[in-house]
């Protein structure tokens, strides 16, 4: 398996406090906040970090990570009770992105070289809001949110996280804290995809032929879930050992694609109105000639070159042979009467509005595959490594220390 094969395929969630009340509690309007629980200071907190790039051997557990603050008006501080971490923080850790990302953070260059370390990973929280910036109209203190952390941003594995208001949603009430906590990062991810780059939505899905390659993974469990909600044809490729997983959610058929060629197998289907592309490698060299022709039909995938580029040749010239490869695979399949989309991660707190209210109604399930506890963090990241959780696996903390 590939590397960016592993990138949709699984992630690891870390639970980090027992799992509060699913209702919150009644609002007390005299109240003084309390923003940390050490006793003894108030500027640091316990914390998974890494100093540099690297293995597994980088992670450090500190008690004195910097404790965020609230720089702008419309943030919010979240106290961590459930915890993410995805294929995406490995390579994270490895460097993955180290370019891009520090443009983000610094499109200045103000900052020196490394000013991202101490790196907080985690990309999935689910917590309760401890404090709110003076811009924030429709969260309060207690709320119960749930949220997709920006790559660029520091994580969750840790006690506290400002995010912006826009990045979050109130949490499913029907899903404690450690299920809420596996479903964010891949939600977004699944959402951006379909509805942002696909153009899908619930009431353009009832007559459509989506086919999922690569169904079995994170994004992949997610969104086959989601089109079905909408009454959407599905079809998901895995391994044999899958299928069940997969149909169970909803599948309507699935082909497996150590059964000899897949291409071959899905060449005598029905053509498909979108393609998610969750694999890579060669299946665009004939994933495209799946698509119904001349008809809107898009074909979108989430392993894209952007990242690689900007970290073999720079920002600048990176962007450029970014920007010129899209141009061109566009170009070449628009000529044959089909999209070429690329999709990405986008945080988004409307999107998790929508998809709360799909699990609260059933329509959308987390899948959790295994509990580890905080001090196991680095056992996490290595079952991330070996690229063989499916669905997600749960990591309950203690903060107040390994």
């Amino acid at each position: 398996m590939t590397s960016a094969n592993i990138l949709v395929h699984t992630r690891l969630l870390v639970p980090l406090r027992k799992a509060c009340a699913r209702n919150p509690p009644t609002r007390l309007q005299n109240q003084s906040r309390r923003i940390s629980t050490s006793r003894r200071c108030r500027d640091v907190m316990p914390a998974w970090v890494i100093d540099k790039y690297g293995s597994n051997d980088v992670l450090r557990f500190t008690r004195n990570a910097s404790f965020p603050s609230i720089t702008f008006p419309n943030e919010v501080m979240v106290k961590v009770f459930a915890a993410g971490l995805n294929p995406l923080d490995v390579s994270m850790r490895g460097g993955y992105g180290a370019a891009t990302l520090s443009m983000k953070r610094d499109p200045l260059s103000i900052s020196r070289s490394g000013s991202e370390f101490p790196l907080i990973l985690g990309r999935d929280v689910s917590g309760v809001i401890m404090e709110c910036g003076l811009g924030v109209k429709y969260f309060q203190e207690r709320d119960e949110v749930w949220a997709a952390i920006p790559p660029w941003k520091q994580g969750s594995l840790a006690e506290f996280v400002v995010l912006s208001a826009n990045e979050i949603s109130w949490k499913p009430k029907s899903l404690s804290h450690t299920e809420a906590a596996a479903m964010p990062y891949v939600a977004a991810t699944a959402w951006s995809a379909l509805v942002n780059t696909g153009g899908l939505s619930k009431d353009k899905c009832g007559n459509k032929r989506i086919l999922i390659l690569g169904g079995s993974g994170g994004v992949g469990t997610f969104a086959i879930q989601l089109l079905k909600a909408w009454g959407a044809h599905v079809t998901v490729t895995c391994s044999q050992n899958a299928e069940q997983f997969v149909r169970g959610l909803g599948a309507d058929h699935v082909v497996d694609y150590t059964d000899g060629p897949v291409d071959v197998s899905l060449s005598g289907l029905e053509k498909f109105d979108l393609i998610l592309d969750n694999i890579g490698g060669d299946t665009e060299r004939w994933a495209l000639g799946l698509l119904k022709p001349w008809s809107g039909s898009k074909y979108v995938t989430l392993v894209t070159p952007f990242m690689q580029n900007m970290d073999r040749l720079g920002v600048a010239d990176g962007m450029m042979q970014t920007a010129a490869t899209l141009a061109s695979k566009a170009l070449k399949h628009l000529l044959r009467g089909v999209h070429y989309r690329w999709g990405f991660f986008a945080p988004s707190g409307p999107a998790l509005d929508e998809i709360r209210d799909m699990v609260d109604k059933g329509q959308i399930r987390p899948v959790v595959e295994e509990t580890f506890s905080f001090c196991q963090v680095p056992q996490a990241f290595q079952k991330l490594e070996k690229g063989h959780a499916r669905g997600k696996t749960v990591v309950r903390v203690s903060t107040g220390g390994t």
